[in-house]
């Protein structure tokens, strides 16, 4: 992990935030080419940018963590508002860019940055951070949302941008057809909700999927780590193939059929019963059901 900051009392000027021109100038300089298989797909427009902090409701009280900021379009509108961003970026390239472009661009901010994997980043620099606001690789978009959600509960809401199909799935209730496991993990921690969508020309390059943004609330969770650990088992287990029912989807976690009928009755939920129509609740009392019958 390499850590650059940059921290000063206040902001000497306005920000400045990056166009079109910017970012294809700053890409030119540092030599890059954005490819598929990072995910990078830059934002070029401003009002896009603004349209994105304001959804995420942060504020002066705000430290923010950003994950994935590139060349830092989203990273300079997010400086004009929160007390503090913490940037993780794993692009060597992109990472030592990006300081010089918040100092040039946004003068007296106060700016950390992470080069690291953000799957493997367990502590932020500075203070604990309250919101994570980022433009997620379309690849890793989930298992690093998760990732931050389990490791940094001083994070009270995350508005994050991702492939619209993504964006779906996150957010689905129980008994829709896109209700899994991001859905039911995500729940876990948080309230979801989608929270609009984003157009392709506002990209650079231009992806040819869909964006949209989902906004995820801290909730209370249901049981402590040790219950989300089996709970997170026992939604694994239920999606590994949809169409089956929880009796069957659960044998070869629990032992056999006849065993998971058992630990389902003792939660009070139908053995026949399809692991879309269940609550993140609802797995977390099959869990608690099967942790004593251990």
């Amino acid at each position: 992990m390499v850590l650059r900051r940059l921290d000063r009392d206040q902001l000497s000027s306005e920000v400045d935030l990056l166009g079109a021109g910017d970012v294809r100038r700053l890409a030119e300089e540092i030599g890059l080419r954005p490819t598929k298989q990072k995910g990078q797909n830059f934002v070029v427009d401003g009002n896009t940018v603004r349209r994105i902090v304001r959804t995420s409701g942060v504020g002066p009280d705000d430290v923010v963590v950003e994950i994935g900021p590139g060349l830092g379009s989203l990273t300079l509108g997010l400086l004009e508002v929160a007390q503090h961003v913490t940037a993780v970026e794993i692009d060597p390239v992109l990472a030592a860019r990006l300081p010089q472009t918040v100092a040039e661009r946004a003068p007296g901010a106060s700016f950390s940055l992470v080069e690291a994997d953000a799957m493997k980043v367990l502590e932020l620099p500075g203070p604990e951070p309250t919101a994570l606001v980022a433009n997620l690789p379309y690849n890793v978009s989930v298992p690093v949302l998760l990732h931050f959600l389990e490791h940094f509960s001083s994070i009270r809401s995350v508005l994050v941008m991702v492939q619209a199909e993504v964006a779906h799935r996150l957010a689905a209730p129980p008994g829709s057809r896109t209700y899994g496991v991001p859905s039911a993990k995500a729940a876990w921690y948080t309230h979801v909700e989608l929270a609009g969508n984003i157009g392709r020309q506002v990209f650079w390059p231009v992806p040819n999927v869909d964006s949209a943004l989902v906004s995820l609330v801290r909730r209370n969770e249901p049981g402590d780590e040790e219950l989300r650990l089996q709970t997170f088992a026992v939604v694994d287990a239920a999606f590994a193939q949809r169409r089956k029912t929880l009796r069957a989807a659960l044998s070869g976690l629990v032992g056999s059929g006849a065993e998971a009928e058992v630990v389902l009755r003792a939660a009070d939920v139908d053995p026949q019963e399809r692991g879309e129509q269940l609550l993140v609740t609802d797995f977390a009392r099959i869990a608690q059901a099967l942790a004593e019958r251990s």
